[in-house]
């Protein structure tokens, strides 16, 4: 049997899919434990799954918690919104309490 090996994207998807809700990772995180490829990669494939209701798009930042990715979203207010409802507070377009909150995809 030939097992069709995963792409890159829906390696990152997966990922994803385990940040806890109330918890932010980064670009970065979620990079280095892949191993291949770099931040930008993981925000090129978030850019093309951003609606998806099975992932939690709105739970990855940049570096220093910047809600970097929001203009990506219906509204530049969703991403923050999103994260509100879990309990994340934001302020200025950045995740108060980042170091935190952060959540290395190691973690799981």
């Amino acid at each position: 049997m030939l097992l069709k090996k995963k792409s890159y994207y829906e390696q990152v998807y997966e990922v994803i899919r385990t940040i806890p809700e109330g918890r932010v990772s980064s670009y970065g995180a979620i990079a280095d434990y892949l191993a291949l490829g770099s931040a930008r990669m993981v925000g090129y494939a978030l850019r093309h799954s951003i609606m998806e209701d099975d992932i939690p798009a709105h739970r990855v930042v940049n570096r220093i918690g910047e809600l970097s990715g929001r203009m990506a979203f219906p509204t530049p207010t969703y991403m923050q919104e999103m994260l509100e409802t879990e309990g994340v507070e934001v302020k200025n377009h950045k995740v108060v309490n980042f170091k935190k909150l952060h959540w290395h995809p190691a973690e799981s």
